[in-house]
């Protein structure tokens, strides 16, 4: 029996992102089974109690590229079980092309996941009537999935133009994306006319919520360094939104976005963008609420200063969840 779709109206809140959790010893290339199943689980039920809407997983700093097909089909048995329903759970499902991304995306379905964040393959740069066309093949192939496409531009050497987003809202199972930056945002939206629920980076939340009615929703990796920062950044939103005062979320962004300071190298989304996966885990782990682990390789190698920056940011938004746990 055909599984419902979900639509964008349905997609709502503070998702979360969220690392594969690693053993000790996974930087190493010998290691096998490296996925921390118990953490893994810990992780997925914590969040979901925390508050959060949905769960997005195995994109770059969830080292869907590093990853064996074995240890990628185990993480998500784990997390999708654990969810148990309770909220959508999206796997990454990219492959280096497209019949294994059908095939690993078909095991996303039996396993039970709502939907597969879906970047374009991670080779030569796609033109946009190949990543259109990449899209197109996998809705036909796995109709039963929901679609979340990775809009990163230096993951997957795209810059993702309004045309493309024009195409792919014509495919009924791409229901929303993982957005990055604001500044093509209302193009964007005026080309996807209401088929997709773009999702800002949780720090472009605030300027994109003004920016648009649409946008009631948001990613968010900081929650797993304190979840409650990112559900209180939804609600006072949406508070906003229900009052026409938005005069608290602002005050809350001026807490929050000097979080971000130290997580990109120099202030470089690009310089970010090298060491993402090592800078994402080590701020998750420096927040205190989970332990992400190890990096595999061949991306455990990052800069230590670049490294005690982003765990510094992991400690400032760990330390505003605690602020945020006095105050209520």
């Amino acid at each position: 029996m055909a599984r419902e779709l979900l639509t964008a109206a349905d997609v709502k809140g503070a998702w979360a992102i969220v690392p594969t959790p690693a053993k000790e010893g996974a930087s190493d290339w010998r290691a096998t089974d490296t996925v921390n199943v118990d953490e893994a689980a810990r992780m997925v039920d914590g969040l979901i109690e925390a508050g959060v809407d949905g769960i997005l997983s195995m994109g770059t700093l969830g080292e869907a590229a590093t990853m064996t097909l074995d240890e990628k089909l185990v993480f998500m048995k784990t997390i999708v079980d654990t969810a148990a329903g309770r909220v959508p759970v999206f796997v990454g499902t990219t492959c280096i092309n497209t019949r294994d991304t059908i095939a690993l995306t078909r095991k996303a379905v039996d396993i039970g996941a709502t939907g597969t964040m879906l970047g374009v393959p991670m080779w030569c740069a796609p033109s946009v009537d190949v990543a259109v066309q990449f899209y197109k093949d996998v809705a036909e192939a796995v109709p039963d999935i929901n679609i979340a496409i990775y809009a990163n531009p230096e993951a997957f050497k795209f810059d993702f133009p309004r045309h493309f987003w024009g195409q792919v809202a014509e495919i009924p199972q791409v229901v929303t994306a993982k957005y990055i930056g604001v500044g093509t945002l209302l193009p964007d939206l005026a080309a996807i006319k209401g088929r997709i629920k773009l999702l800002p980076i949780d720090f472009d939340y605030y300027g994109a919520a003004r920016m648009d009615d649409s946008i009631d929703a948001f990613w968010t990796s900081g929650a797993v360094c304190h979840p409650l920062v990112s559900t209180t950044l939804r609600d006072l939103v949406a508070q906003a939104r229900a009052t026409g005062d938005w005069s608290k979320a602002k005050t809350f962004m001026g807490r929050l976005a000097p979080t971000a300071a130290t997580l990109f190298p120099n202030g470089s989304f690009k310089e970010f963008s090298t060491y993402n996966i090592p800078l994402e885990k080590a701020r998750m782990t420096a927040g205190g609420w989970m332990n992400a682990g190890p990096c595999r390789p061949p991306y455990h190698l990052c800069p230590e200063n670049y490294l005690e920056g982003a765990r510094n940011s992991g400690r400032m938004w760990a330390e505003l969840g605690k602020a945020l746990e006095a105050e209520r």
